[in-house]
C-alpha cells in the first residue's frame, strides 16, 4: 500500500499541485511567524544583554520618573536619593571596580527642516549623560565621529538620528524636553545598542552637569551602575550596596536579576505579537482545509475503479484508508518543507514591515530553532492528513461491484438533509448569540468572548449550509449569465449546481476570507467615522493646540495666542477624573465666557453665564442616566491631585444641562475648579483656537512661533485631527488586509484546483459539446463563467455574513464611543465584489485553456 500511495502521488502530481501550494503557503505563514517570534525575542535579549554587559549591581531611585522635566528656571525639579556622596560610598566597597552615575530623560528633536523627529513615539526619544573615562570616551556610547559633550551648550546624537534629522557636526540642534525649545551645538555622534533607539528612537547626550540641570538637581542621579572586580559575588555585593541605601528611597538589583526580569518581559511582549500572527496563520490553514478535502474527494471519485480493483484483489478498508492518508502525509511533508523555506523569507521581511508602522523592533539575525521546524512540519502534515481523513473513509466504503462504473453518483439526499439540519442548528445558535450581543453596551472581556463565540458559530453555520444556499444564489446568477452569454452561461450555471457540496466547499474558502475582511472593514470604517466625530464634532474652533508628550501647555499660552493677529478666540481646556454621586465621570474645565466661541455647545437648561466656582453643567445623557436636573446639588470627589487621596470632597450645584458634545466631557466646570485636580495641575491640556473670518489659512505657523515653536508642540486643524485618527485605523486595516491576503490567495488556488480537476472529470462531456458544435471560445467561456459564478457566490456569502457580524458586534464599540454608528463603505464593498469577479476570471485562465485544448475524439473515448 505504501508503493501504491507513492505511485498515486506521482501519477496525479499535476492534479495535486494546487493542494500542495495551499499547504505550502499555510505552512510558510506558520513557519514565518514562529521564526519571526524567535528572532524578535533573541534580538531583544541580545540588545538587553549588551546594555547589561558588565553590570553587577544597578541602584535605581524610587521617585525617578524618566522623561518628565520642568523648565530650567522651575524650582520644582525632580529630586532623588542618589547623589555624589552615595556614589562615593558605594565605590569604596570591597569588590567594586567602578560606579557609573546616570541621568535619564527624554528629548524630542527637531530636524534641520524644523519638523519633529519621531514625535509620535516620544517614549523612544531618550536622553542621558555622557560619562567620559580617563581617555575622554564613554565606553557605553562608542564615538562614531567628533567628541563627547563637555560644555553646557554642546550635544551628541546617535549617528542614525543625526543622519535622519539632517544634522552634521557643527550644526545647531533644536530640541525640547517639556516645553520651550533649546538649542545646542552638535559636537559628535555615537553608536548605541539600546533597543529603543535601534528600533527607530533617538538618543541625545549631554555632559553630566547639563543633564542634571535639565532633568534633576545638581549632584543627583537616576541610577548608579556598579561594575564588580573579577571574582566578586554579585548577589553578595548587591546586599552590601542595599545596606548603604536610604530606606524606601532606592533599590539595589543584581545584574542577573535585571537580566531575568528583562527576559521575562521580552517573552511576554513578543508572545502576544506571535499569538496574533498565528491566529491569521490558522485562518489561512483553515481555508486550505477546504481545498485539500475537495481535492482528495474528487480524486477518490476519479479513482473509483482503481480503488475497486484494490478491494477486489484483497485490500481491506483499513488498507485503503491508510493508502490515502499516506499519500496525504507525503504530500503534506513535501509541501511543508518548501513552505518552511518560504517562511524564512516571510520572517526576514516582517520586522522592517512592522517597524514601518511604528512597532519599534530591534535588529538581529534570523533565529531558526528546532521548535519552529518541528511545529511547522507537524502542522503541515497534520492539517493535510486530517483534511484527507473523511475522503479516505469515503473511499473505503465503496464496494468493489459498485465501483466498476465510472459514473459519478450524486450525494445521498439523506446526507444533505442531515447536513442542512446541523447547519441550521449551528447557524441559528450563532445568529441568536449575535442578536444577544447586539443588545450589550460594554466591551468587557466576557462580552467579547460571547461575541467571538457567536461569530464563530455563525460562520460555521453558513459554511455547513453553503450547499443549500448555493442553489438559489447560483440560479439567480445563472439567469444573468444565460441572458448575457446564452448557452455558455446556462452550461456554467448547470455545472456549478451539479455538485452543491463541491461548489460550496470551493466558495467557502473565499467566503471565509471575505467575511473577515468585510466585517473588519465595516467595523473599522464605522469606528473611523465615530472617532472623527468625537474629535471634531461640536468643535467650532479652527485649530487645536496641545503637547505630544501629554505634559500640557503653560497656563499663559492661551493669552499669547489670543493676542495674535487673525485669532478671534483662544480658549484653554483641561480635564480631570471625578467621582460624581458615586459614579466615575470626566469633568472639563474651561472659561465659560469664551467656550461658546470655540464649541457648538447647546444648553437645554440654564446658560453658560450661570457657570462659576462650585457651579457646573452636565451632559444631557449623563444627567438622564443618573437623574440629575438643573438646580440639583451633587457630591463630587476629584480622584487625582491633592495628594494620594485625591482632591477634597465638594458640593457642586448643577447650573445647566447641555446636549452631549464630544469636545466637552460628562461635566463642565470652570478652569479654576478643575485644573488643580487634572493630570497636569499647573498646566492646561489643550487650547482651542478660533480664527477670524478668512484668516484660518496659514495661521498654524504664527501659532507655533508664538509658543516658541517647540518640537513637542502639536498644532492641528480640524482636517488634520480627522486624518490623524483615520490614519491609525487605516494602518490597522491595511495590516489586516495584508495578513488575510494569504487566505484569499489560497482561496483562488482552490477555485483553480476545482475547475482544473472538474475539466478532467468532464472530459467526455466537453468532447461531446465540442462534437455537437460548441467551439473552443464557447468552452473557455463556459469554464470562465462557472468560475465567476462560484467566486461571486462565495463573495456574496462572505460580504453578507461580514456585514451582519459587524452590525451585531458594533454595539460593544458603541458602548465606549457614543458617536458610533454602523457605516457601510459601499465603495469598498463594491471593490470586494469586483475582486471576486477578477478572481473568478483569473482562476479560470488555466482550466479554460486546458478544456479548450482537449482533443474531441480522445475526450469522447475517455473511459
Amino acid at each position: 500500500m505504501l508503493r501504491t500511495a507513492l505511485r498515486n502521488l506521482l501519477a496525479h502530481k499535476a492534479r495535486l499541485i494546487m493542494t500542495a501550494l495551499a499547504v505550502m503557503l499555510g505552512v510558510a505563514f506558520v513557519a514565518g511567524t514562529l521564526v519571526f517570534g524567535d528572532t524578535t525575542t533573541a534580538a531583544f535579549r541580545g540588545a538587553s544583554a549588551k546594555s547589561l554587559d558588565g553590570v553587577a549591581v544597578s541602584v535605581q531611585a524610587h521617585d525617578a520618573s524618566t522623561g518628565r522635566a520642568p523648565k530650567q528656571h522651575d524650582d520644582a525639579k525632580r529630586s532623588t536619593a542618589l547623589d555624589d556622596q552615595l556614589a562615593w560610598k558605594i565605590g569604596k566597597l570591597a569588590g567594586v571596580e567602578s560606579v557609573r552615575p546616570t541621568v535619564n530623560g527624554r528629548a524630542t528633536l527637531a530636524g534641520k527642516d524644523g519638523r519633529p523627529v519621531n514625535a509620535d513615539n516620544s517614549w523612544q526619544n531618550l536622553a542621558a549623560n555622557y560619562v567620559p573615562g580617563q581617555d575622554g570616551k564613554d565606553a557605553r556610547y562608542p564615538l562614531k565621529a567628533g567628541r563627547g559633550p563637555a560644555l553646557a551648550d554642546e550635544i551628541v546624537l546617535d549617528a542614525k538620528t543625526a543622519e535622519k534629522a539632517g544634522y552634521a557636526i557643527g550644526d545647531t540642534v533644536r530640541f525640547a524636553i517639556d516645553g520651550p525649545a533649546f538649542t545646542k551645538k552638535l559636537v559628535g555622534t555615537v553608536s548605541t545598542d539600546d533597543p529603543r533607539v535601534t528600533a527607530g528612537g533617538s538618543l541625545a547626550l549631554f555632559d553630566t552637569k547639563t543633564a542634571q540641570n535639565l532633568y534633576l538637581r545638581p549632584g543627583q542621579y537616576d541610577e548608579l551602575v556598579v561594575r564588580a572586580k573579577p571574582g566578586t559575588n554579585d548577589q553578595a555585593l548587591t546586599n552590601e550596596v542595599q545596606a548603604l541605601l536610604p530606606k524606601d528611597r532606592a533599590t539595589a538589583t543584581s545584574g542577573a536579576q535585571l537580566a531575568a526580569e528583562q527576559s521575562r518581559r521580552i517573552a511576554e511582549n513578543t508572545k502576544s505579537l506571535t499569538k496574533m500572527l498565528l491566529v491569521f496563520a490558522g485562518i489561512t490553514l483553515f481555508v486550505g482545509v477546504f481545498i485539500i478535502a475537495n481535492t482528495f474527494t474528487m480524486l477518490i471519485v476519479q479513482r473509483t475503479r482503481e480503488i475497486a480493483l484494490l478491494r477486489a484483489v484483497g485490500a481491506s478498508r483499513r488498507q485503503v484508508v491508510r493508502s490515502v492518508l499516506i499519500e496525504a502525509a507525503l504530500l503534506g511533508l513535501g509541501a511543508s518543507v518548501v513552505g518552511f523555506a518560504l517562511g524564512l523569507g516571510i520572517a526576514s521581511v516582517m520586522r522592517p514591515l512592522l517597524n514601518a508602522g511604528g512597532a519599534g523592533l530591534p535588529d538581529g539575525p534570523l533565529v531558526i530553532g528546532p521548535g519552529a521546524v518541528i511545529s511547522a512540519l507537524a502542522v503541515g502534515v497534520g492539517v493535510t492528513v486530517l483534511s484527507a481523513w473523511l475522503p479516505s473513509r469515503k473511499a473505503a466504503k465503496v464496494a468493489p461491484v459498485e465501483a466498476m462504473s465510472t459514473a459519478e453518483l450524486p450525494p445521498a439526499p439523506r446526507g444533505l438533509l442531515i447536513r442542512n439540519v446541523i447547519g441550521l442548528l449551528i447557524g441559528g445558535l450563532g445568529v441568536v448569540t449575535m442578536l444577544y450581543v447586539s443588545t450589550l453596551k460594554d466591551a468587557a472581556d466576557n462580552n467579547l468572548q460571547i461575541a467571538m463565540l457567536g461569530s464563530t458559530l455563525t460562520l460555521i453555520g453558513v459554511i455547513v449550509l453553503a450547499p443549500l444556499l448555493s442553489r438559489p444564489l447560483v440560479s439567480l446568477a445563472g439567469r444573468v449569465t444565460l441572458r448575457l452569454f446564452g448557452v455558455s452561461g446556462k452550461l456554467a450555471k448547470e455545472n456549478a449546481l451539479r455538485n452543491p457540496r463541491r461548489t460550496a466547499a470551493t466558495a467557502s474558502a473565499l467566503m471565509i476570507g471575505l467575511t473577515l475582511i468585510t466585517g473588519i472593514t465595516v467595523a473599522g470604517v464605522s469606528t473611523q467615522e465615530a472617532s472623527a466625530k468625537m474629535t471634531t464634532q461640536g468643535m467650532a474652533a479652527d485649530y487645536r493646540v496641545d503637547n505630544t508628550s501629554y505634559n500640557g501647555l503653560d497656563t499663559d499660552a492661551a493669552q499669547k495666542l489670543a493676542k495674535l493677529p487673525g485669532v478671534a478666540a483662544a480658549t484653554p481646556m483641561t480635564s480631570a477624573p471625578v467621582d460624581l454621586n458615586g459614579t466615575y465621570a470626566t469633568i472639563t474645565g474651561s472659561d465659560p465666557a469664551q467656550l461658546g466661541k470655540v464649541t457648538d455647545l447647546r444648553l437645554t437648561g440654564g446658560s453658560l453665564g450661570d457657570l462659576g466656582p462650585g457651579r457646573v453643567a452636565v451632559a444631557d445623557d449623563f444627567a438622564a442616566k443618573h437623574g440629575i436636573r438643573v438646580g440639583d446639588t451633587v457630591d463630587a470627589k476629584y480622584t487625582f491631585g491633592g495628594g494620594d487621596a485625591g482632591g477634597p470632597a465638594r458640593k457642586l450645584r448643577v447650573a445647566g444641562i447641555y446636549e452631549a458634545n464630544p469636545t466637552v466631557s460628562d461635566v463642565l466646570g470652570t478652569t479654576g475648579d478643575v485644573q488643580p485636580y487634572s493630570y497636569t495641575p499647573k498646566k492646561v491640556d489643550s487650547i482651542l483656537v478660533k480664527a477670524e473670518p478668512g484668516k484660518a489659512d496659514g495661521l498654524e505657523k504664527s501659532l507655533r512661533d508664538a509658543l516658541g515653536n517647540s518640537p513637542l508642540l502639536k498644532v492641528q486643524s480640524q482636517d488634520q485631527l480627522t486624518k490623524a485618527g483615520a490614519g491609525t485605523i487605516d494602518l490597522m486595516l491595511n495590516m489586516i488586509y495584508g495578513l488575510l491576503a494569504m487566505a484569499v490567495v489560497i482561496a483562488v488556488l482552490g477555485v483553480i484546483n476545482t475547475l482544473a480537476m472538474s475539466v478532467f472529470e468532464r472530459a467526455r462531456e466537453i468532447g461531446m459539446l465540442r462534437a455537437i458544435g460548441l467551439d473552443r471560445a464557447g468552452v473557455k467561456q463556459m469554464v470562465r463563467l462557472e468560475s465567476v459564478v462560484i467566486s461571486l457566490f462565495g463573495a456574496l456569502l462572505g460580504i453578507g455574513t461580514g456585514i451582519f457580524l459587524a452590525w451585531a458586534g458594533g454595539s460593544l464599540t458603541g458602548g465606549a464611543m457614543k458617536t458610533y454608528e454602523m457605516v457601510l463603505p459601499w465603495g469598498r464593498l463594491g471593490l470586494f465584489l469586483l475582486l471576486a469577479l477578477v478572481i473568478g476570471v483569473l482562476a479560470a485562465i488555466w482550466p479554460a485553456r486546458r478544456a479548450a485544448r482537449l482533443n474531441v475524439l480522445e475526450s469522447i473515448q475517455a473511459a
